[in-house]
């Protein structure tokens, strides 16, 4: 993502991101912005552009009202960077099947859902949480991995371009 006067840098991205959630903590009580990070390294070492690292700092921040869709459609980003972060958004009361299908049509955002999936299915992340919404996460997950045509969570990277 090159910067320029009238687009956010990837620096920015980031600081907007961490404060958008910094009240927000994980199922395991962590400080939400860990997972952001998290997600942004998982997308940086599978091999992603900047505008996909800038889509996994944005990741859920429609969805979990971090920051308006609003927001997102007037900020300083390119359109690609919106476009994979309204494809990784979960709709409320929409089918696994709908929403990746979605993210499998938008250039760019199978990588960042990967990387989200790949912290998300973390089993030392999963081992704090209490056992009925380990195996309910654990089971969501592998089906989300298998509806996108990924290998299962202790497969090495894969680097996406």
């Amino acid at each position: 993502m090159t910067a320029s006067r009238d687009r956010l840098t990837l620096s920015e991205v980031e600081a907007l991101a961490r404060e958008a959630h910094a009240a927000q903590r994980d199922k395991a009580g962590r400080p939400y912005a860990e997972h952001l990070a998290a997600v942004a390294e998982g997308v940086r070492i599978r091999g992603g552009s900047e505008e996909q690292i800038a889509a996994a700092w944005l990741h859920d921040a429609v969805e979990d009202d971090a920051l308006s869709a609003e927001w997102l459609a007037g900020a300083a980003l390119p359109q690609e960077v919106k476009d994979m972060v309204l494809a990784v958004t979960k709709r409320p009361g929409e089918e696994p099947e709908a929403y990746t299908r979605r993210i499998l049509a938008t250039p760019g955002a199978l990588l960042v859902k990967e990387a989200d999936l790949a912290h998300n299915a973390d089993p030392a992340r999963l081992a704090v949480l209490e056992p009925a919404t380990r195996t309910r996460l654990t089971a969501k997950y592998a089906r989300v991995r298998e509806l996108l045509g990924l290998a299962g969570p202790d497969a090495p990277p894969k680097r996406r371009d």
